[in-house]
């Protein structure tokens, strides 16, 4: 197997204890062309207590009726489909069922693929080379409000954010917001993929900690996700990942 993603655990327990903690399972809506590759997933994700498949679809526009009519906590949805692909389906899902979050699964490292897909409104972006345990526990991570991105990815997003910025002339209308030393370290290194667990121990902190610096960052910067602070602060030249 080629490059997988990255550990996704909130904390040490996390899969157990994030179980416990939910009253009802993730309800998850399976998307892909493949029968097969459907068929392949609900079959894995069955063996988790946590994560229950309510629904499945071949193709984008029949994931924006079942989304509608199920509910779906998780979309996992494939980038290339017939009638109506991922991306295009993904903008659709997030204007129906806001609540639904989306990961994209798919066999595309294409740079413009990921941007799009986040663009969109997809929290996830992870290459179907990936285990079958890494894709429950990115169920989980990204039920618990974390980003999903697989890690070769990840540099190629933070590459066309870079291209972006260098084809846009910068206005700066108001100050950006003072990020300490601490919360600038802590937003570099969710710029380079990395989790929360990740990110405890590269700093020797806590995992709380880190999730209290990024809700800081977030509460500054007037910004909803993770992905949002890392293109803001690139943008406001307040980061420089390299």
């Amino acid at each position: 197997m080629a490059e997988s993603m990255e550990s996704v655990a909130e904390e040490p327990m996390d899969a157990e204890a994030a179980a416990g903690r939910r009253a009802e399972p993730i309800r998850v809506l399976v998307v892909d062309d493949h029968e097969l590759f459907r068929r392949g997933l609900e079959i894995v994700l069955a063996q988790e207590e946590d994560i229950q498949v309510v629904g499945e679809a071949g193709d984008g526009a029949e994931a924006l009726d079942k989304a509608a009519d199920l509910l779906p906590d998780i979309v996992l949805m494939d980038v290339r489909m017939p009638r109506r692909g991922g991306i295009e389906a993904c903008t659709s899902i997030k204007e129906v069922v806001p609540s639904a979050k989306i990961i994209m699964l798919t066999i595309s490292d294409e740079e413009a693929d990921l941007y799009d897909a986040i663009k969109a409104g997809a929290t996830g972006y992870l290459l179907k080379e990936i285990s079958t345990d890494e894709v429950s526990a990115a169920i989980r991570a990204v039920a618990d409000g974390q980003s999903q991105i697989s890690p070769s990815m990840a540099s190629k997003l933070l590459t066309e954010f870079k291209s972006m910025i260098q084809r846009t002339d910068e206005r700066r209308l108001v100050p950006a917001p003072r990020l300490t030393d601490r919360e600038l370290e802590v937003l570099k290194l969710v710029a380079t993929g990395m989790n929360n667990r990740d990110i405890a121990k590269e700093l020797f902190i806590s995992e709380n900690t880190v999730k209290n610096h990024v809700r800081n960052i977030l509460e500054k910067l007037q910004l909803h996700s993770r992905m949002e602070a890392v293109v803001y602060a690139m943008r406001e030249k307040i980061l420089d990942v390299r």
